[in-house]
């Protein structure tokens, strides 16, 4: 098992309602803090308590949503991600601007120990960056966007390669043509 703890925060100098509302309109037709060169978070519902959805291979369910302060999901997959993400705001007055904070409390158990700081790690950080990216350009912010490393962009290759092998079921696709020719 290897404990996880990974933040990533930016600070606006938007005001705490502005940046809330960006957390709010996570996986709707609305969504400006989720960037689109990801796989889309997708709920079974608007976000609320309860909700189920995730992006990718990343499942999760809303366990905790305060309105315009925070949303947590606990992961349900894959399996051996055991924890929760999630963003938060936070303002002071005595800090104009408010900080947008991504976290992920985790302990990765089993195939998760290797696929976590060879794959998933290196992914979440880049979606994550991304994402504040997508807050600072939402708010009228300039990004501070870095290159994606060769790790990241081998990585997402590869699993585009990967899904251009399944069907729209998860089926690969010599397993389809298998299953057609063995209809007629």
């Amino acid at each position: 098992m290897i404990a996880v703890h990974n933040v990533h925060e930016r600070r606006f100098a938007a005001p705490d309602v502005q940046v809330g509302a960006l957390i709010d309109a996570l996986a709707s037709p609305d969504d400006r803090l989720w960037p689109s060169r990801w796989p889309a978070m997708r709920l079974d519902r608007p976000l609320q308590l309860g909700a189920v959805g995730g992006h990718g291979p990343i499942h999760y369910r809303v366990d905790t949503y305060e309105p315009g302060r925070r949303v947590h999901f606990t992961l349900r997959a894959p399996q051996g991600f055991d924890g929760f993400h999630g963003f938060e705001i936070e303002s002071t007055a005595a800090l104009q601007g408010t900080t947008l904070r991504h976290i992920l409390h985790m302990n990765a158990r089993g195939p998760a120990v290797l696929t976590w700081p060879i794959v998933f790690g290196p992914l979440h950080d880049a979606l994550v960056e991304d994402c504040l990216d997508a807050a600072a350009r939402a708010l009228g912010e300039i990004p501070r966007s870095k290159p994606w490393s060769l790790w990241v962009r081998m990585l997402r290759r590869g699993f585009r390669l990967l899904a251009r092998g399944r069907g729209a079921g998860g089926e690969r696709r010599d397993d389809l043509k298998r299953g057609a020719r063995k209809a007629r």
